[in-house]
């Protein structure tokens, strides 16, 4: 395989979410290994307005998608490269629609039998004290559509909860207040076919929120996760079962939380992880192995296939 198989490529960040920023980042470093990799690599900065001119005039051949949240990481993108056919790195339509919307990820992944966290929909008129008494305290607020933790409230006290629902109902989208869980966090990176090494999160801060992840320098990353094999093996099972069940491909990352008798909850499903120098699904990549050429060069690699072996479910 040859870096001239890919043509010319268009790596699609910044967009309009509220990830606009994580995007850029990670953006940067994709474009930097893939152009030292040889790969004929530019940088798009979406823009709502532009970016169908863009693609169409561009003589692009490919693209490799690092947009996060709203309008590129929700199936948005996804149908506009549909459109152009256009082959793009990760999910396709229906998985990315899905994965984005945790409320339906969450139905879903309850309809075939896989473990999540309970949970109630709020909205101005739910009762705190009922919220409080059927997911116990505490609990988190979060918004349907964010990714990073944007707009997400450990909830202590019941008294604390319409000003949460107010924090997350900024944001479009359902608001959830879901139970919380006491436990371990781990990430498990997807590539391909594939579940990575795991990793196990751990911060000082009340949960792994935005400052945790993509600005703090005490957050701690542990690699290998301290499971044994059948342990690490069952949980690798359980994102690959939960990232099937949404029809995500390609690449992504699945989070789950572990209560204190290490009971497994699946908690979200990622179908375009960041990729800046604090990002997870590199670090697992590394721990295989892998560095961080290789993984982007991996990752579009996925696009080669024929259009009949590529192709994406609406």
């Amino acid at each position: 395989m040859g870096v001239n198989e890919f043509g010319k490529v268009a790596v699609l960040m910044g967009g309009w979410s509220s990830e606009r920023d994580v995007s850029l980042n990670s953006g940067a470093q994709v474009l930097r290994a893939l152009q030292r990799c040889g790969v004929n690599a530019h940088p798009i900065d979406v823009q709502r307005d532009s970016i169908l001119s863009t693609l169409q005039n561009g003589g692009f051949d490919r693209a490799f998608i690092v947009l996060h949240g709203k309008g590129g990481e929700d199936g948005v993108m996804q149908a506009v490269l549909e459109m152009l056919n256009l082959p793009y790195t990760g999910s396709g339509v229906l998985a990315s629609a899905l994965a984005m919307d945790k409320l339906r990820t969450k139905q879903l992944l309850q309809g075939v039998g896989l473990p999540t966290p309970r949970y109630l929909v709020l909205d101005e008129n739910s009762d705190p004290e009922y919220v409080a008494a059927n997911l116990d305290l505490p609990l988190m607020v979060k918004p349907s559509l964010e990714g990073s933790s944007i707009g997400m409230t450990k909830v202590e006290a019941a008294s604390q909860l319409t000003a949460a629902y107010h924090t997350a109902a900024h944001y479009p989208g359902a608001v959830m207040a879901e139970q919380w869980i006491s436990g371990k966090e781990y990430t498990v990176a997807i590539l391909g076919e594939h579940a990575l090494p795991l990793i196990r999160l751990e911060t000082a801060r009340s949960f792994y929120d935005y400052t945790a992840k993509y600005l703090a320098d005490d957050t701690r990353y542990h690699c290998p996760c301290g499971l044994d094999a059948e342990q690490e093996a069952q949980l690798q099972r359980l994102a690959q079962a939960a990232f099937t069940a949404v029809n995500a491909r390609g690449w992504g990352r699945v989070d789950i939380l572990c209560d204190a008798s290490d009971r497994p909850y699946i908690i979200e499903i990622n179908t375009v992880p960041g990729m800046t120098d604090h990002s997870l699904v590199p670090m697992a990549a590394k721990a295989s192995g892998l560095g961080f050429e290789d993984l982007v060069y991996q990752i579009l690699a996925q696009t080669l296939p024929t259009a009949i072996e590529r192709k994406h479910v609406r």
